[in-house]
């Protein structure tokens, strides 16, 4: 069944292709008229194509300083419980080797 839906959209895309073909044939401009709007429509995509890759670029960046922030603060965040256990680790030993020298 999926082969078949396939074998479906592959003659849709030709029958889009030829369309487009016959379109620009038949067009009721000239060939160099055509080929000028064709051009045109061209860089127009092509700008927009890198603009959008500059957004994407930029939005990447910003997310990559983003995480770097977050991992920074997860790591000081990491570091303070870290050291405040072992601060009370050290306060509990030593308290219970005072009280233990006291018996």
């Amino acid at each position: 069944m999926s082969d078949r839906d396939g074998n479906s959209f592959v003659w849709f895309l030709a029958g889009l292709g030829i369309g487009a073909v016959v379109g620009v044939l038949y067009a009721p401009r000239s060939g160099d008229e055509t080929r000028e709007v064709l051009l045109s429509k061209a860089q127009e995509g092509r700008d927009q194509v890198r603009q959008q890759a500059r957004k994407a670029r930029e939005q990447a960046s910003d997310l990559v300083d983003r995480g770097r922030e977050v991992a920074k603060q997860q790591k000081e965040q990491f570091k303070s419980a870290y050291e405040a256990g072992r601060q009370a680790y050290h306060e509990a030993t030593a308290t219970d080797a005072g009280a233990s020298k006291n018996l």
